[in-house]
Order: structure tokens, then C-alpha cells, then sequence
């Protein structure tokens, strides 16, 4: 158990936001800055093409980084607000519950595998696949396996997280 206190809601309490999930949500908020100054100089079609997952560039023409790159990327507003407000309120407990180098590997062994996931299944696709969906749930499902008991608001519900 790490030395910090353990809140529901990572970022409330004592030691603020933990530093792998304050890196990783900048991180996602500059590349969705960048996509929508894309956007508003007409290049975003090339910017999503070239660091978001296209299953048929990854195995025909080794664009491997594309497995890290569409991690970061996001579709709109609400896609990265949710995203993030789920990195934030789950993942802060897990990277002090873990560490952060654990809990960083373990967010992008999530995401990069359901890049490859994605890949194995639709290898010819040429639809760019963005956003931190794959971590989050992987993130959401190591939450439900170590806090089960821990009660969720979901919307006006309350909830096990083991069953959220």
C-alpha cells in the first residue's frame, strides 16, 4: 500500500494528482488542442491519418507507432472530457496504489493491446481508430478487481464498483 491516502475520486485529498495521470491527461489535452488546430487549418484528415490507428497502415505499411500515438487522440470534446474524467477519478488511486511505473505500464500495456486487438481483427480497415478507450477500461476493470466494494455513482445510481 503506497503512503498516500486512498479517496474515491483519486484527485480529492491529500497529495493532489498523482504524476503519471496529471502527464497523461496533458498529454491527451495538448494532442487535442493540436487536432483541432488541424482541424481549423484544414489538416486534420492527414493529423488523424498519421498518428491515429489505421489497422491497414499498421500491417501493410509498418506504421507500428500508430499502436502508442492514437492513445493520445480524441473525437470531440465530450470523447476526451469522459476519457479523462474516468483517468482521473479511477486512475489516481490506482498509480498510488501500485506506483507509478507500474501503473504507467499498465496503462499502456492496455491501450497498445487493444491496438493490437483491433489490428488482429480488422487488419485491412483503413478507418482510423483515436482515443484512450482501451486504457480506460482496462483501468476501469484493475479498479473493479482491487475496490470492489467501493460504491460508484453511476448518473443517480449508486453501485459496486465490481459491478460497474
Amino acid at each position: 500500500m503506497s503512503r498516500y491516502y486512498n479517496s474515491s475520486f483519486g484527485g480529492i485529498g491529500p497529495g493532489g494528482w498523482s504524476p503519471a495521470v496529471k502527464t497523461l491527461i496533458i498529454t491527451c489535452s495538448t494532442a487535442f488542442v493540436l487536432t483541432v488546430f488541424a482541424s481549423i487549418a484544414g489538416g486534420e484528415a492527414f493529423f488523424i491519418s498519421t498518428f491515429g490507428l489505421t489497422p491497414a497502415k499498421v500491417t501493410h505499411s509498418g506504421y507500428l507507432w500508430q499502436l502508442v500515438t492514437y492513445i493520445f487522440l480524441h473525437a470531440g470534446f465530450l470523447h476526451i472530457l469522459f476519457n479523462m474524467l474516468a483517468l482521473w477519478m479511477f486512475g489516481t488511486e490506482l498509480e498510488r496504489y501500485w506506483g507509478t511505473r507500474e501503473f504507467t505500464k499498465f496503462f499502456f500495456i492496455c491501450g497498445i493491446g487493444a491496438g493490437l486487438i483491433t489490428v488482429l481483427v480488422s487488419p485491412n480497415s483503413a478507418i482510423p481508430i483515436i482515443g484512450a478507450s482501451g486504457a480506460i477500461f482496462g483501468i476501469l476493470l484493475a479498479y473493479g478487481v482491487l475496490f470492489p466494494n467501493r460504491t460508484i455513482i453511476f448518473v443517480i445510481f449508486p453501485i459496486p464498483a465490481k459491478w460497474f
